[in-house]
C-alpha cells in the first residue's frame, strides 16, 4: 500500500509515523518552505500521549515539554472556581504534556526522518490537485521553488492541510471561510519564575476576556525559569462579520489592541498578566475561528484528518489531541479493513460524530464555561462559591466534557 499525506502538520506527522509502523509506506507534502518550530503552547491530554508513547515518544517528550500537574479555573479576581489533577496525577496511565506545539511537531518531524526517511518529507510542496479511479488516486503537487509539478500514484490521499483545506473545499466547493465567533486570541512565551507547583494551568477572567497560564518548558536560560505560556481570550464582536485578518497562528499580534482587555481586569494570585505580557518580545493574534461539522470525510479514496476535517476552537486541549486520535485510528483501520475503502469510511463511521460534538461544545466554551456560568452570577466576586454554584453543576460542565471529548479516567485507561 501507498499513502499520500498533504500537510506536514502534527495530524501529518502522526500520520506517517502511525502508517510506518503498520508497515505502511508513505510521503509526506507540505507547503511550507521548511518544518520550522513555530507557535507557542498547546496541551495535549492523556489519551493522545497514550498513542504517542505507543510509538515510542514519550522520553521525546519529557526533554522538550512539561507533564501538566493540575488544572485551576479562577474568576478574573484570582477565586478559585474549579481545581482538577491532570494525567498520572488524576488517575491516567499517561500525562497531560503542557508543551511548545513547534516542539511536539520537531518530535514527531524527527521521528519521521529517523524512521522514514528525510526524503519521505517533501517541503515547499502545495498540492494543486488530485484524481482518482476505483483502483488508485493521483496528485498533483506544485514545487513552490521551482514551479514545477510533481505527480504521484497511490492508494489514497489523506488530506491532513489544516483549516483552509484543499481537499475540502473540493469536496464542499461551497463551504466558504472559516467561521468566526468574534473572539481575538493572543498568545505568547517568555521565561518566568513558576507559581504554584511549577507545572500548574491557570484559566481565569469572565465572559469578556480569559487568561490562560502554563509552563511548557524548563529548558532556560535561567534555571530560576520557565518558559511560561499565556493567551488572552478577548470578545471584539458577535461573530456576524469576517475576522479582520486571516487566520493565522504565525501572524505577530499588537500590544495597543490586547492590553485594554488585560489592564486592570485581572487581579490574580499567581502573576502579574500586565508584567509578564510585557516582558514578551514577541506574540501571536488568532481569531478563534472553526467550521461546520461535515456529514462526510471519506470520498472513495482520499479522507480529510485534523483540523481539515474538524477545525475547533482552541478550548479544551483537543486541537491536537484529535488529529493524533485521527492518525492513529486510520493507521489501525488501513492496516486490518478489507480494502482502502471500507477502512476509509470506517475511520470516519469512528472518529466524525465524536469531534463533531466536540467541535459544538467548544463553540459553547467547552470545561471553560465554569468561569462564564460564575462571572455571569457573581461578576464582582463572591465570598461563598456555593452561594453562586454548586459543585454538582460545576462538575456537570467538567467531567462532562472530559466523558464526551473521550479523555476521562474510564475511557482513556480501558484505551
Amino acid at each position: 500500500m501507498k499513502v499520500l499525506i498533504a500537510g506536514g502538520g502534527i495530524g501529518g506527522l502522526a500520520t506517517a509515523l502511525s502508517l510506518h509502523q503498520k508497515g505502511i509506506n508513505c510521503e509526506i507534502f507540505e507547503r511550507s518552505n521548511e518544518i520550522h518550530e513555530l507557535g507557542v503552547g498547546i496541551n495535549t491530554l492523556p489519551h493522545a500521549i497514550k498513542e504517542l508513547a505507543d510509538l515510542g515518544l514519550l522520553d521525546a517528550l519529557d526533554r522538550v515539554g512539561i507533564r501538566t500537574y493540575e488544572l485551576i479555573y479562577q474568576n478574573r479576581h484570582g477565586q478559585e472556581i474549579w481545581r482538577d489533577l491532570r494525567g498520572l496525577h488524576a488517575g491516567f496511565e499517561f500525562p497531560q504534556f503542557s508543551i511548545h506545539r513547534g516542539k511536539l511537531q520537531g518530535v514527531l518531524y524527527q521521528a519521521v526522518a529517523e524512521r522514514i526517511s528525510e526524503d519521505a518529507v517533501h517541503v515547499g510542496h502545495e498540492l494543486a490537485g488530485f484524481e482518482q479511479t476505483d483502483k488508485a488516486v493521483v496528485a498533483s503537487f506544485i514545487n513552490r521553488l521551482n514551479g514545477q509539478t510533481v505527480e504521484r500514484r497511490a492508494d489514497l490521499l489523506i488530506a491532513a492541510d489544516g483549516i483552509h483545506s484543499t481537499v475540502r473545499s473540493r469536496f464542499y466547493p461551497d463551504e466558504g471561510p472559516p467561521a468566526w465567533n468574534g473572539i481575538m486570541l493572543w498568545r505568547g512565551a517568555t521565561e518566568w519564575p513558576p507559581f504554584l507547583t511549577g507545572d500548574t494551568m491557570v484559566i481565569a477572567g469572565g465572559m469578556d476576556a480569559k487568561l490562560v497560564l502554563y509552563p511548557i518548558s524548563r529548558a532556560t536560560k535561567d534555571p530560576d525559569k520557565v518558559l511560561m505560556n499565556w493567551a488572552v481570550a478577548a470578545k471584539l464582536g458577535d461573530g456576524s462579520r469576517p475576522p479582520p485578518r486571516r487566520e493565522d497562528w504565525n501572524r505577530e499580534g499588537r500590544l495597543e489592541d490586547l492590553l485594554p482587555f488585560v489592564e486592570d481586569r485581572f487581579s490574580l494570585n499567581v502573576l502579574d498578566p500586565m508584567a509578564l505580557i510585557g516582558a514578551t518580545q514577541e506574540f501571536y493574534e488568532f481569531p478563534m475561528c472553526d467550521r461546520d461539522p461535515v456529514p462526510q470525510w471519506s470520498f472513495g479514496r482520499v479522507t480529510l484528518l485534523g483540523d481539515a476535517a474538524h477545525p475547533m476552537y482552541p478550548v479544551g486541549s483537543n486541537g491536537a489531541s484529535q488529529a493524533i486520535l485521527d492518525a492513529r485510528c486510520l493507521a489501525r483501520l488501513l492496516a486490518t479493513e478489507d480494502s482502502v475503502t471500507a477502512a476509509l469510511k470506517a475511520y470516519e463511521a469512528e472518529r466524525l460524530p465524536m469531534t463533531a460534538e466536540i467541535v459544538k461544545t467548544n463553540r459553547a466554551g467547552g470545561p471553560e464555561r465554569v468561569i462564564d456560568l460564575v462571572d455571569s452570577r457573581a461578576p464582582e466576586g463572591f465570598d461563598n462559591l456555593h452561594d453562586v454554584a454548586t459543585h454538582r453543576e460545576l462538575e456537570a460542565i467538567v467531567k462532562g466534557y472530559s466523558k464526551m471529548a473521550g479523555f476521562s479516567t474510564e475511557v482513556v485507561n480501558r484505551g
